[in-house]
């Protein structure tokens, strides 16, 4: 638990630290086009990791949506430093999210869908929150006299991020992969476009829709790419011969509690 599942809760907690104090400087529209980077946070951090290989086609994609960024960043009307900092270290805390969790699936061979891996993580991510929220969040809020906590809000806020959670893991048993990565892109837009017309303090350009046109132009490609790969003849065979051989499979089950001893 402490080598495999606190890292994956530690970055858990990261991203959402950086991710919702970036909001207070950034608009949701520009926080979500930042967002449009992970890819390239992800394939990096992952050949670094030697989950990833090294290739002219990947290279392409990722400099498209590079690009695309800072088509979308230099079209921002008030654009705040500050906000692109705690939205960049949210978006790197996620990648390496994303690369611990591959890593516990695919090399330590334990086989855990979306609710089973919330029930190991969650805890660990309340506890890395609390933490700094005793230091750094709490002076504040007593500074300021009492409390303004909308636990209606708060819990709508909770159930609305289970039942996000919840709706990925139906989508890929139901569907596949490839329609969560498309349901996601265009997930992506509607967040943008829905809080251009909520927000007040939202303007959208023409230079962001173009820029992050780009971007997520690229973010399909790189998803295709890795569809493509994950569904080649040569993966294939790989894992049929996996699974003809136990020995050498990676899909072995391991517990991350003890089996109790009989009495």
């Amino acid at each position: 638990y402490a080598t495999s599942v606190a890292p994956i809760g530690a970055m858990f907690a990261m991203t959402l630290w950086l991710g919702n104090s970036a909001y207070l400087y950034i608009s949701v529209a520009f926080a979500q086009m930042l967002k449009a980077v992970m890819p390239v946070a992800v394939f990096f951090l992952g050949a670094a990791a030697g989950l990833e290989e090294l290739s002219c086609r990947m290279f392409l994609i990722m400099s498209v949506i590079s690009f695309g960024v800072i088509v979308a960043s230099y079209g921002e009307v008030t654009i705040s430093w500050v906000g692109v900092v705690y939205q960049m270290g949210g978006v790197i805390a996620e990648a390496l999210r994303l690369i611990f969790i591959e890593i516990f699936l695919k090399k330590k061979g334990v086989k855990l869908n979306i609710i089973s891996m919330m029930y190991y993580v969650s805890p660990c991510s309340a506890l890395c929150l609390f933490v700094p929220w005793i230091f750094l969040e709490k002076p504040k809020m007593d500074s300021s006299g009492s409390w303004n906590f909308p636990p209606v809000t708060l819990f709508f806020n909770c159930l609305c991020t289970f039942l996000l959670n919840l709706s990925v893991f139906v989508v890929i048993s139901r569907t596949s992969a490839l329609t969560a990565r498309v349901t996601g892109v265009v997930r992506d837009w509607v967040v943008v476009l829905f809080s251009a017309l909520i927000f007040a303090d939202t303007k959208l350009t023409v230079i962001n829709i173009i820029g992050y046109a780009i971007a997520i132009a690229g973010v399909v490609g790189y998803n295709k790419h890795k569809l493509k790969v994950g569904t080649s003849p040569m993966a294939s065979s790989q894992s049929n011969s996996n699974h003809n051989n136990p020995e050498s499979s990676q899909d072995v089950q391991i517990p991350l509690v003890p089996p109790k001893e009989a009495a």
